[in-house]
């Protein structure tokens, strides 16, 4: 297994992952005048910032591996699902079940598309795409809003914001999962037919 910084910042991403979760089931007494929205969603920021920069300095100092590729989807996955069932238990979002079970769904059902498209060595066939790094950014942006739940500077209303993006990128991940499903459908077709 290969170590270098970029797998490093991605490990860390993994650690704090917990972190997100774990402060709103701290005793009060332990985090004293912290809100846990408040240090949830600093947290978060923090790990969202981390994945940034560890895709762009494993290109820019080519560190690039297998494992680095492999590692850094399964942390981002990780990391949206359990802020996603944080937000079920802890915050009064409409239909967040439904939008949970769109989002969670899909990765699953892409990543077995995509190790399914591996084993035919046709794993090109399913590469990310635009519409999935803005699926990515809108969740990004969303789920700190919805974790933090106050206005913002006096004006922005982050858990209605945060609603409303959480509702883009819940129907990004669709439109997704169909864009990757279309363009696989003609290998599954052939193989199913084998």
């Amino acid at each position: 297994m290969p170590f270098n910084f970029p797998i490093l910042l991605t490990w860390l991403r993994v650690a704090l992952i917990p972190l997100v979760m774990g402060v709103f089931y701290l005793p009060k007494s332990w985090l004293g005048s912290i809100d846990p929205g408040a240090a949830s969603t600093a947290v978060f920021i923090i790990a969202a910032v981390t994945d940034w920069f560890d895709g762009f300095l494993a290109r820019r100092w080519n560190q690039t591996s297998a494992f680095g590729a492999f590692l850094d989807p399964v942390a981002d996955k990780l990391m949206v699902a359990g802020a996603l069932l944080v937000l079920m238990e802890f915050r009064q979002i409409e239909y967040i079940a439904i939008i949970a079970f769109i989002i969670i769904g899909r990765e699953i059902t892409i990543s077995a598309l995509r190790e399914w498209m591996a084993q035919i060595g046709a794993s090109k066939s399913v590469a990310v795409s635009s519409i999935g790094k803005i699926k990515t950014t809108a969740q990004m942006i969303a789920i700190p809003m919805l974790l933090f739940d106050k206005v913002l500077f006096g004006v922005i209303n982050t858990h209605l914001w945060g609603q409303f993006l959480l509702w883009i990128a819940a129907a990004l991940t669709l439109w997704s999962m169909f864009y990757y499903m279309r363009k696989a459908w003609p290998l599954i077709k052939a193989n199913a037919e084998q």
